[in-house]
């Protein structure tokens, strides 16, 4: 099968954006804001200025880190079976995580998510073959702002199927999230042989890891779960304004944090990934459908597999505010590109107003774009040892080629059909079915699609267990009564 790729970097470039990156860990170094990984560094050979927190880290270091690091793993569904795979060129999409509001599907506005929104969004999610994975996409806001790390997750273990795609961003909520999934999976040994979930990790940019940020690799590494490196360079504000300047930046960026998490428990899988961006200087905004931003991304992908690790990204997204032509074109754009770039998980789509705010329109037509994407990245096959020589000598001069078996045989590997997202009816024919717009066909789409969710398989007694151990943090922070989780939801 011929495979379409897309590369940005030469090999030369390659080799010294890294050789680059090696030096500023020597020099200056990267600031460290905890003890233990401080601690971890020293005895690994870093020199550590323990006044400044900062650690400089000698090349030997990086690359024994390096080695260690598992080129590839899977990511398993609910039902014990390896659904994604971390590495080589697959490449497997899921909605992005980072959304504060939710674009209201009756009036097309912005307001805050509640657990309805989230219990519908996993089960869109669980619709939609193209999507890969699940995300923790946003955070309601009926619960304790402090719990809301855990809260999504635990909403998320009682409705998906699909492994997910997470992150902890309070200093207790890590360990708490582990333990809802080691019930999940039946134990803390079964968890790390078949993961269930990825935690994203962020650094500070330039060059900064904080004390959580830290404790969650730590935790990570220890347990034995994914963790995924979220270096985000913004270029001209937080990294040199140069898309290359800025690609050194996030190649130093997660060379530390790879560093830290090997030390901690070497073999440990992690994954090369970021959400970098550059800034318009206009409105001091960071456009994730910018063309430079995409180039961005392609570099780092580039320079993790060059590394031999697996690679994420965030693309997909779109700026606009609406679902309107700007946001089709950016994600159109952000899509195909890591589809041929072979990122290895790809978040992102569903989103709009720089990475602020999950559309359940959006995601539905986000699924679409990724069929096409899909389509393009497999190439052009050799279905046959005759190219075409032998259909055209029959019946030749004849447009006969419908009523053909050959055609019938091949024409659904060799021609895409998209969902009704996507308008391929003549005029006459779109007019007399609503002359529905893609978002409005999209709308009209999710209750269709939300009818065809199946609950997953958890036990009564595991669903309570959940309950618990989510109630018992809440508690701390003054809530005493969680939503109702409905198996029947309102969409709004």
């Amino acid at each position: 099968m011929a495979k379409l790729k897309l590369k940005v970097l030469t090999e030369d470039l390659l080799l010294q954006v890294f050789d680059e990156a090696l030096a500023l860990l020597a020099d200056p170094g990267v600031r460290v804001h905890h003890k233990g990984a401080l601690d971890l560094l020293e005895n690994g050979g870093a020199r550590i200025n323990r006044e400044m927190m900062v650690a400089s880290l000698p090349e030997d270091l990086i690359r024994a880190a390096l080695v260690t690091a598992p080129q590839e793993f899977h990511l398993y569904n609910l039902e014990g079976e390896p659904v994604v795979h971390y590495g080589g060129d697959l490449v497997h999409f899921d909605p992005g995580s980072a959304a504060v509001t939710i674009l209201d599907s009756r009036t097309g506005k912005q307001r805050q998510p509640v657990t309805r929104d989230f219990i519908n969004f996993v089960k869109l999610v669980e619709t939609l073959p193209v999507l890969d994975a699940q995300s923790t996409a946003f955070i309601p806001r009926d619960v304790p702002p402090e719990m809301g790390d855990l809260y999504r997750l635990y909403l998320a273990l009682n409705f998906m199927h699909k492994p997910i795609i997470t992150g902890a961003f309070t200093r207790n909520g890590w360990q708490v999230m582990w333990e809802m999934l080691a019930a999940v999976r039946g134990g803390e040994e079964a968890l790390a042989a078949h993961p269930l979930a990825v935690f994203d990790v962020c650094p500070s940019p330039p060059l900064l890891w904080s004390e959580l940020t830290c404790q969650n690799l730590m935790d990570c590494a220890a347990k034995r779960i994914p963790a995924e490196l979220i270096s985000m360079p913004l270029a001209g504000v937080a990294a040199p304004v140069t898309l290359l300047g800025c690609i050194v930046q996030h190649t130093a960026e997660n060379l530390s944090g790879l560093v830290i998490h090997q030390l901690a428990n070497p073999g440990a899988p992690i994954v090369w990934g970021g959400a970098p961006a550059v800034v318009d200087m206009r409105h001091g905004t960071t456009p994730m459908g910018d063309p430079g931003t995409w180039l961005i991304d392609l570099a780092i992908i580039e320079m993790g597999k060059a590394l031999s690790l697996p690679t994420h990204t965030y693309m997909g997204s779109s700026d606009s505010k609406a679902l309107d032509m700007q946001a089709g074109a950016e994600s159109m754009g952000g899509i195909l590109l890591a589809a041929l770039s072979g990122a290895n998980m790809v978040s992102g789509v569903g989103m709009i107003d720089f990475l602020r705010c999950q559309s359940m329109e959006k995601l539905v037509m986000d699924a679409a774009l990724i069929e096409y994407a899909r389509r393009v990245a497999q190439g052009i096959e050799t279905r046959e040892t005759s190219l075409g020589l032998e259909q055209l000598r029959q019946n030749p001069h004849q447009a006969d080629f419908l009523e053909r078996s050959h055609t019938r045989k091949w024409f659904k590997m060799e021609l895409l059909m998209p969902s009704n997202v996507i308008d391929r009816g003549s005029l006459e024919h779109w007019e007399s079915t609503g002359a529905m717009q893609a978002n409005q066909q999209a709308h009209a789409m999710i209750p269709k699609l939300l009818s065809t969710y199946q609950p997953n398989h958890l036990s009564d007694e595991l669903r309570q267990e959940l309950h618990r151990i989510t109630l018992s943090t809440a508690r701390h922070f003054g809530c005493d009564q969680l939503p109702e989780l409905s198996e029947t939801q309102e969409i709004q």
